[in-house]
């Protein structure tokens, strides 16, 4: 079965930023969004998903954070909703959202930054 690449949904807002849509991709391909996303110097980065990717967005947050920017990036005030949709059977169903928004700290500390160890 041939399966056609499509890149992951990117928003951009109006302040400057960009928005990162979990969905069904691998986490790593949004997690190469983001980190492009962040070096481009794009404004705040902001991650958003609806209930059950919710986990992969947290996932996604800390690959970020943890292995690829480590110590360069922040994290802003991360909302929580809850939204009310529509199923395919035309009822309404409750559905939870985050959204966690990162910047760019700048780079990763200088080795003279660092205290040099007791003589």
């Amino acid at each position: 079965m041939y399966r056609r690449r499509v890149p992951p949904r990117v928003s951009d807002e109006r302040d400057g930023g960009s928005t990162v849509f979990i969905g069904l991709k691998p986490t790593m391909t949004y997690v190469f969004q983001v980190v492009t996303q962040l070096n481009a110097g794009v404004g705040p980065v902001v991650v958003k998903a609806r209930g059950n990717a919710i986990g992969k967005a947290v996932d996604v947050v800390e690959v970020v954070r943890r292995r690829f920017l480590e110590g360069q990036v922040a994290l802003g005030s991360i909302s929580i909703d809850t939204e009310r949709l529509t199923n395919r059977e035309g009822r309404e169903a409750n559905v939870s959202s985050i959204a966690i928004p990162l910047s760019r700290t700048g780079g990763p500390p200088s080795p003279s930054a660092r205290p040099s160890p007791p003589a």
